[in-house]
């Protein structure tokens, strides 16, 4: 236990540690670190204008960039997984998708970096625990984390180059953005057709009606700037745009004048400033960007509107999909007191918690307020804002019906839109495609024609060609840790339950798991139980209706869950657990609150309220329709590993199509008592001690206080026990609560291809093969091999030379390597590639180099960091300890090219492997003639 005296702007700990006594002397945190800057102070072209201690445990410093007014936020903070972001406000006049193309172009090579895709094959150079870009209505943002300070060197190179400097070559807008093409590049007869891989990400993204209903909301309620317009592209206007137009686009919106900083983290502020201005911002001078956003003219009327999208197949009842978005008017009886402290008490939470990219999240949340000119410093003084908000509050009962009555009540700029599906809406569209490639295609001369084939193969040339990477930065196998840090958790037992404690640094919160063994259920209720997990924490217990039980977990907790756990053994295919877990977390003071709300759910939850569960059913099953379109790849993969292990059936089970349309039964149900009745069986065998084992996480101050309330918890929830006897640990591993797995040791796992025709222009498509689980020696080198294949091969083919917006290969826990790809318009041509894939790693023709990329790319995120609230989660879940984890990590050091090679031919070869297949797209009649799919 640590206790800490501050002398001298050092910090001394003494610490208890195998009952000796050990004093170590550390540096002055991050925070008081950046104290020492002041108003006016001059850093590498940079003057400071403020310095704050805002909440969140950070010092904020703001700068500008004095040359050319590039704006700048460090928030300086003891977290070693530093983040930088730089944002530019691009504000698009048109639909063409200019900023989101031009957000894919420039990560295609740069001046200093000029080889294909850096962006890319920097994920495969580094230890990143994060690397993207955004591109959002008014802002395009680029960030990357790490906690490897010469890794964020390297990326912080490769960013700005990339941003400021990009190549912006043709070729790689024809790529991303889109070009006419021959449908098979190397024959000049084949149809010309629109490719490009924006292009299929956009048809893909509005063949979800909630993102196209939401970008009508937008564009029509602020119709007259940027907010009119799709950033991200309508699929019919991108081939509007020319390479001129993103050139000139970039010279005008990506420059150190229009750009805003942002870093966070334990490493000192000064570096950054240094390599910022001396490879990036020293060579430019300042202009106007003049991108400023003006304020949209109010209007003097509400007003109406309505459009169409295409009929979602799977929503739970055909004839009811009419979306309305309309403003109410709220009741004069203003809000009750305990709903105001319960949003209060939500934010003191929020400020609490902590996360593992609280960088990311940051950047994220003061973006848009920075992008419109707001003080982002102010964004994070988060406490005082709650303080102004309580003085108003208690100077005028009535500010909240004051505001209401301005924002709503008064408010003439609203929007009624409404939008209904229409048969016909998909042909409309292919329709409208059609039209606009023969208007294109009607324009070409004979010469054009061929041009587009020449630059067809020109661009398939370049795609095939292998690229050197040699002048991209970075690091080696030799920089990473060789072992990892111990977790030491305590196994102990509250009533007969097993529970293992994991003392952390939680800041005041207490985090709480149950697993729960759904070993004892009934086959025929197993269907139910995803449903059981959405419903249990929503309908009412004890004393409670559903909106009192909701409004006591804002109050006294920082949420309640319930979701379905099918955990697959580390040492056999055919075995696995499978159960419920419980979660919640709470701040220290309402421990007895959050026990007592999962006392109630245990012993006396609301099961009988038909009208409430009909919502509850209604909402899950729409919820689990509209993921498709973004979850596509998920739900192939899933379905592909269906009858390949026992896990893998069940996994489809409560997590596949097979629950989206068994949710759609139950929505299109007239009479839900059958389900009201089967309910209360579900939880008899699932909320019982007897099947219970317990995880919780907290401070060392806070532990005994939680052992003896999570006892209390247990003798509550006692009677729900079948047979009272206490239960043992487990003998062959002392080190953690017993695990009740299931052994089908019988499986026969079997081949089969399953087509599920969907309502979208794009495909998802997975083929997943039975290999070996975590424990067997040749896991590491299956891991290694996906990631090599993705990066190397599959990236290759699917994405740049087929237009996918992704696509790859995967290793998973469940001894299933998985191939996908996502947002695709081929199908059957997919799948080739993952064979070509497979032939390529047989081949060997790959290098050391490549190896070693792989090894940093696996160790990203083997190494990602885990949050106080995690730590343990490993063991508690899947009884992965650290030794076993320390296991893999030095088979994943060993892997060499041989072993690649061996386990392609091993387990990936045709004739040797036992694999599925799953696609999810639009009608296909090449797949409709072949016996050996199932369509459904």
């Amino acid at each position: 236990y640590a206790v800490k005296y501050k002398k001298h702007k050092m910090c001394i700990y003494l610490c208890s540690f195998n009952g000796q006594r050990h004093t170590w002397r550390l540096k002055s945190t991050s925070a008081e670190r950046a104290l020492q800057y002041q108003p006016g102070h001059k850093i590498h072209g940079f003057t400071v204008k403020e310095v704050t201690v805002p909440d969140l445990f950070l010092t904020a410093v703001k700068l500008t960039h004095d040359k050319t007014g590039a704006q700048y936020l460090h928030a300086a903070r003891d977290d070693s997984n530093n983040l930088f972001s730089v944002q530019f406000r691009t504000t698009p006049m048109d639909s063409t998708g200019v900023p989101h193309i031009l957000e894919h172009t420039v990560l295609c090579g740069s001046e200093k970096y000029p080889c294909r895709d850096p962006f890319f094959k920097m994920l495969n150079r580094s230890l990143s625990t994060f690397m993207n870009a955004f591109t959002a209505s008014d802002y395009t943002m680029y960030p990357f984390s790490t906690q490897n300070g010469k890794d964020f060197q390297n990326l912080l190179s490769v960013y700005l180059d990339a941003v400021f400097f990009p190549c912006l070559r043709e070729q790689d807008f024809w790529q991303e953005g889109w070009r006419l093409e021959n449908e098979n590049p190397t024959d000049p007869n084949s149809p010309l057709v629109f490719k490009g891989v924006v292009f299929n990400e956009m048809k893909g993204a509005f063949s979800d009606n909630e993102r196209l209903y939401a970008q009508h909301l937008q564009n029509k309620l602020y119709p007259d700037h940027t907010y009119s317009v799709v950033s991200g592209g309508e699929p019919l206007a991108i081939p509007d745009l020319t390479w001129e137009q993103l050139k000139q686009f970039h010279a005008t919106h990506y420059h150190p004048s229009n750009a805003r900083f942002f870093t966070y983290g334990d490493l000192p502020l000064e570096q950054h400033l240094k390599q910022i201005e001396e490879e990036a911002l020293s060579k430019f001078e300042r202009i106007n960007p003049n991108t400023e956003v003006p304020s949209q003219s109010h209007w003097s009327s509400p007003r109406e509107d309505h459009v169409t999208c295409s009929p979602d197949a799977l929503a739970p009842d055909p004839a009811r999909q009419n979306t309305l978005c309309v403003s109410y008017l709220l009741g004069e009886n203003g809000f009750e007191e305990e709903r105001i402290e319960a949003l209060l008490h939500k934010i003191e939470i929020q400020m609490k918690h902590q996360s593992t990219n609280f960088g990311l999240s940051l950047a994220s949340y003061i973006a848009s307020s920075w992008n419109h000119d707001g003080d982002p410093v102010q964004l994070l003084q988060i406490s005082d804002s709650v303080a102004k908000f309580r003085q108003s509050l208690a100077e005028n009962p009535r500010f909240l019906q004051d505001k209401v009555k301005h924002y709503f009540k008064e408010n003439t700029h609203r929007l009624t839109l409404s939008m209904s599906p229409d048969e016909a809406y998909l042909e409309k569209q292919a329709k409208a495609e059609e039209e606009k490639l023969q208007k294109k295609i009607q324009a070409l001369s004979d010469s054009d024609r061929k041009e587009i084939y020449e630059k067809g193969l020109e661009l398939l040339t370049a795609q095939s060609k292998t690229q050197d990477a040699s002048c991209l930065p970075a690091l080696k196998v030799s920089d990473i840790e060789p072992t990892i840090p111990i977790t030491p958790v305590h196994i102990s037992a509250a009533g007969g339950v097993p529970v293992q404690y994991c003392e952390q640094p939680t800041n005041g919160l207490v985090y709480f798991r149950a697993m729960c063994s759904l070993n004892t259920l009934p086959e025929d209720l197993r269907l139910y139980v995803p449903l059981f997990c959405s419903v249990i924490t929503r309908m009412g217990c004890g004393g409670l209706d559903y909106r009192q039980q909701a409004q006591q977990m804002e109050l006294r907790t920082g949420g309640m869950s319930v979701s379905t756990q099918v955990i697959p053994d580390s040492t056999q295919l055919d075995m696995y657990e499978q159960g419920i877990l419980l979660f919640s977390s709470c701040l220290e003071r309402n421990l007895p609150h959050m026990f007592q709300l999962w006392s109630d759910i245990f012993n006396s939850p609301h099961f009988d309220d038909e009208e409430r569960l009909r919502v509850l059913v209604m909402m899950s099953a729409q919820e689990l329709a509209n993921g498709i379109s973004y979850s596509g790849h998920m739900y192939a993969m899933t379905r592909a590993g269906r009858h390949l292990t026992p896990a893998g059936d069940l996994q489809e089970t409560f997590n596949g199509m097979e629950q989206v349309k068994f949710m759609k039964r139950i929505a299109e149900m007239p009479d839900l008592s059958q389900v009201i009745r089967t309910l209360p069986r579900i939880k008899k065998h699932l909320l019982n001690p007897d099947n219970m084992r317990c995880a919780v996480n907290t401070t060392p101050q806070k532990l005994s206080d939680t052992a003896a309330q999570l006892e209390s918890f247990i003798r509550d929830v006692a009677e729900n026990r079948k047979e009272r006897k206490p239960r043992p640990l487990d003998p062959l591993n002392d080190s953690g609560p017993s695990r009740k797995l299931i052994s089908e040791l019988n499986f026969q796992p079997c081949q089969m291809k399953t087509f599920f025709q969907m309502p979208f222009p794009v495909n998802f498509v997975s083929e997943s093969i039975r290999t070996v689980p975590f424990s067997h020696e040749d896991y590491a080198s299956l891991c290694i091999l996906a990631r090599m294949m993705t990066a190397k091969f599959l990236h290759g083919e699917i994405r740049e030379k087929g237009g996918a917006y992704g696509g790859g290969a995967r290793m998973g826990g469940g001894g299933l390597f998985s191939f996908y790809s996502y947002r695709d318009p081929n199908s059957v041509q997919t799948l080739s590639a993952f064979r070509k894939g497979v032939d390529w790693a047989k081949s060997g023709q790959f290098t050391q180099q490549d190896i070693d990329e792989a090894k940093l790319s696996i160790f990203s995120a083997v190494d990602s960091p885990v949050a106080p609230a995690d730590k343990g989660m490993g063991r508690f879940l899947s009884g992965v300890t650290d030794e076993m984890k320390q296991g893999h990590r030095e088979r994943l050091f060993a892997v060499t090219h041989k072993n690649l090679v061996d386990v392609a031919e091993r387990y990936l070869s045709v004739g040797q492997r036992t694999c599925g297949v799953a696609i999810l797209g639009p009608e296909n009649e090449t797949i409709k003639k072949d016996p050996s799919w199932i369509v459904k």
